[in-house]
């Protein structure tokens, strides 16, 4: 195959390299490489040839900082801007060499496993499988307390570097390829302190929640490896709830493993994974009944389950704090998950009872749970203005619908910045609390083509019934307050019903919260029951919004992985099936 380079323009504007081997026999097939840390695109070199795919193209990129692509070196503003490079780079593959996502194989190496990984659980692609080889879900750190010093060096100091430790000959046993490695000016030994402890975090979260991951899915561990631990590879591995499984350890391998003495043998195993995963048909399980059996109807059966007395103590405390924290009190009053309290963490502003109640006040809405909240509202905010502006240039009316609208906060303040587009919305809720927050905060900004109402949002033929048709439905932070599958599709019906052919559909979800036990065991929703929750996985949530006649066109995700906002378009015929 010849080797062709190109480059592409990702997310934000980065310039990315890639090289591409694209065979005469191509048959819309593609296997995408991701490198480890430190390195580049041409070290898969020798790899694509050993692999000989005679029908399959291959494309390797350069992950910004490294190698021929743009950025600081071996830096990036956190480690998911990585992931999103990896979105924007399967994207471009796809659309430029008309390569459907069903027919895509992805192969990383290390650190580069961990962003394809974070990919595959945030985003849930239906690809055709990946290969993870030496996968960084644990990186030995041989400094005691590496990362807490990592962590005060960055806050007390700034952004910095780590140099690697790691030698060539650490990498692997081949002598012929340690001095490759080492007479190679594209590698960048160092790597950026905030990246790299985004990369702890992110691993974390990863080997926690590897249950929510369905793609086939082959592994690769070096028995004597001295950059990543084994042990957290075989703990993802059984935890993967993925129908199609294999893990294979090269007993003698150093962590390079395809750079390794015995490589041929290693490369011959991917490349019999490869062939076999293209020659059966691609299966996607259905998520559908997932509230009623599978892995997160289990998680939320083991939290409906009484707290132990930790839990009790700690409940106890914060009814204490919530005397001098008017956040803290406003959850106790009203609900932790209700439109009020969500709007109080929207303002952000600390208040409370003396300089002690305002410290506790401004820990509380620093809490992990409630940054991400706010970054869910950035990404609404985005949504919804990209969805205005791209119907207003399609020549369609602006008519925006929040079924569950709360204080409509966010909806009102997007509306502010497009006073030159002509807009219509309707803002429902249930609650009265609600609906007298949302007129009162729409007569403050002088919207007067808002329109205020009571509506309950899992009411079919009451959506169905508001003319005229919304060409912008929204739907945020509701579906994940219900177990209830039933309930979310009768609500989608509702909204498909609301929504022209064509028009747009913005919903959030939230497939990963570090906080869910606590949550559960200690705090309340707002009818005065404890606050829990069942999440629903990225490819769960998807599945639901696809049946209900809408397909799924752009997504945003927090840097924590834990809400997400989609953008749907309304298909022109509603086509009720499982995907």
């Amino acid at each position: 195959m010849d080797l062709t380079e190109h480059t592409m323009i990702s997310w934000d504007g980065a310039e990315l390299f890639y090289r591409a081997w694209i065979p005469p026999k191509a048959k819309g097939k593609a296997l995408l490489l991701f490198h480890r840390g430190h390195e580049h695109s041409g070290r898969w070199k020798e790899t694509v040839d050993l692999l000989g795919l005679e029908d399959v193209s291959v494309f390797a990129w350069d992950a910004r900082g490294h190698g021929r692509s743009s950025g600081k070196r071996g830096a990036a503003g956190n480690f998911a801007d990585v992931v999103k490079d990896v979105d924007a780079f399967v994207r471009h593959i796809s659309e430029r060499y008309s390569v459907a996502l069903g027919n895509t194989i992805m192969l990383a190496h290390s650190l580069g496993a961990i962003s394809l990984l974070a990919w595959v659980h945030d985003y849930a692609p239906p690809i055709r499988a990946m290969i993870l080889a030496t996968a960084a879900l644990r990186v030995r750190l041989y400094v005691p307390f590496a990362i807490p010093i990592l962590r005060l060096k960055q806050k007390l100091i700034g952004a910095g570097y780590v140099t690697s430790y790691v030698k060539a000959k650490m990498l692997t046993h081949d002598p012929a390829q340690a001095v490759q490695y080492d007479a190679d000016a594209l590698i960048f030994r160092q790597i950026a302190v905030n990246v790299l402890l985004d990369l702890h975090d992110t691993a974390r979260r990863l080997l926690a929640d590897a249950g929510a991951i369905h793609t086939p899915t082959l592994m690769l561990g070096a028995g004597k490896d001295w950059v990543v631990s084994l042990g957290a590879q075989r703990q993802f591995f059984d935890k993967l709830s993925s129908s199609v499984k294999q893990m294979i350890v090269s007993p003698n391998a150093y962590h390079a493993i395809f750079q390794e003495k015995d490589r041929r043998a290693i490369v011959r195993q991917v490349r019999d994974f490869i062939i076999e995963r293209f020659a059966q048909p691609l299966v996607t399980p259905s998520f559908l009944y997932a509230d009623q059996i599978g892995y997160t109807r289990d998680e939320y059966e083991r939290l409906s389950r009484p707290g132990g007395v930790k839990f009790a103590v700690a409940r106890a405390g914060l009814k204490a704090a919530g005397r001098l924290s008017n956040g803290v009190d406003l959850g106790w009053r009203n609900g932790f998950d209700s439109g009020l309290s969500l709007d109080y963490v929207y303002k952000n502003q600390p208040h409370g009872t003396t300089s002690v109640g305002r410290l506790i006040d401004k820990s509380y809405l620093n809490s992990i749970g409630w940054r991400g909240i706010r970054q869910r509202r950035t990404h609404l905010e985005k949504s919804l203005k990209n969805a205005i502006e791209r119907t207003h240039r399609n020549g369609r009316p602006v008519r925006i619908l929040d079924i569950a609208a709360g204080p409509g906060r966010y909806v009102l303040e997007t509306l502010r910045m497009c006073l030159e587009i002509p807009v219509s919305a309707i803002l429902r809720d249930y609650k009265q609390e609600n609906i007298d927050a949302a007129r009162a905060l729409a007569q403050e900004f002088g919207l007067d083509n808002v329109k205020v109402q009571r509506g309950d949002a899992f009411d079919r033929g009451s959506l169905a019934s508001i003319e005229p048709r919304a060409t912008i439905g929204i739907v945020s932070g509701l579906y994940e307050l219900f177990s209830s599958n039933d309930a979310v599709l009768n609500s989608l019906g509702g909204l498909a019903d609301a929504i022209e052919p064509g028009g747009y559909l913005i919903y959030t979800n939230q497939p990963w919260h570090p906080q869910m036990e606590f949550i559960a065991r200690v705090l309340r929703n707002r009818e005065g029951r404890p606050w829990i929750m069942r999440r629903r996985t990225t490819a769960e949530m998807d599945q639901l919004v696809r049946a209900s006649g809408f397909e799924k066109i752009d997504m945003e995700v927090d840097q924590w992985g834990m809400f997400t906002v989609s953008i749907a378009r309304r298909v022109l015929s509603l086509n009720n099936h499982a995907c």
